[in-house]
């Protein structure tokens, strides 16, 4: 494969829908890339899948971008990050940047007290990679982890400010309040939905870190680095799918606060 051009599109992958939110956040810090999104909706979600199996889904999508001539790949799934990101590094000939270490950075850039919480899906949880990732940079620091599982339906069904979404989330952030954390991860992609929420159950003294916009910063950076950051012209994003399309339209517009005009179905 012949070096990439800053011209090229930027690749950005997840298990479904919750990786718009770093789509999102990209499209606002780049404004002059195009992106080509793809989401995993077939075989959507990654969270109870064992680690072989989500590395193999990963590096097969990592294979399709490749193929579509992206200039790097921004893996928007926690899952992913968590279980593949290692692995597609290793084979892929451009730059691959994860969501779960920008997210940790950010977390210890932020607390005080050195007591920070997590929160993601119990197979980001179950992986420790949160807590790896932030201990590696503060090896002082306590990481409380939660998983809330109940939160990516309740964000799909667009319930971000419902009574009942505040009571599991009180609920699920009762131990980490208890346990006095200052910073909390929100460690998966459809969590940012629920940040007005979020603040307000956890209360004034405790920093939200959203890890979409941290991801964008770190594909920033990336990319001016190795002189890959696009001049400007059309920027025409293209969202593709593995299967329904049509719920991954009528979310996604959630997602982005606008439509979505352009989706493709691509079964892997």
């Amino acid at each position: 494969m012949s070096a990439p051009t800053a011209a090229a599109p930027l690749g950005v992958f997840d298990s479904g829908i919750g990786g718009l939110t770093v789509a999102r956040a990209l499209f606002e810090r780049l404004p002059k890339e195009s992106v080509i999104y793809f989401g995993d909706t077939a075989r959507v979600p990654y969270g109870p899948k064992s680690p072989e199996t989500v590395r193999r889904y990963s590096a097969e999508i990592l294979a399709y971008l490749l193929k579509r001539g992206v200039k790097a790949v921004v893996v928007a799934c926690n899952t992913s990050t968590a279980h593949a990101l290692g692995h597609l590094q290793e084979h892929s000939p451009v730059p691959v940047v994860g969501v779960i270490e920008p997210g940790a950075r950010a977390a210890v850039a932020a607390t005080k007290t050195g007591t920070i919480g997590v929160i993601g899906t119990a197979g980001t949880i179950a992986s420790g990679a949160y807590e790896r990732a932030i201990k590696k940079l503060r090896p002082d620091a306590r990481v409380h982890a939660q998983a809330c599982p109940l939160f990516v339906p309740l964000v799909e069904e667009g319930w971000f400010d419902h009574a009942a979404t505040e009571l599991i989330a009180r609920e699920y952030l009762g131990p980490l309040t208890q346990a006095g954390v200052d910073v909390l991860v929100l460690g998966c992609t459809h969590y940012p939905l629920l940040k007005p929420l979020l603040a307000r159950v956890m209360g004034q003294g405790v920093t939200l870190v959203d890890s979409a916009e941290e991801t964008a910063k770190a594909v920033a950076a990336e990319l001016e680095t190795r002189h890959l950051l696009s001049s400007g012209g059309s920027h025409d994003h293209l969202f593709v799918v593995s299967d329904d399309e049509p719920h991954f339209r009528k979310v996604g517009a959630r997602f982005l606060g606008g439509k979505i005009k352009q989706v493709e179905v691509v079964p892997l």
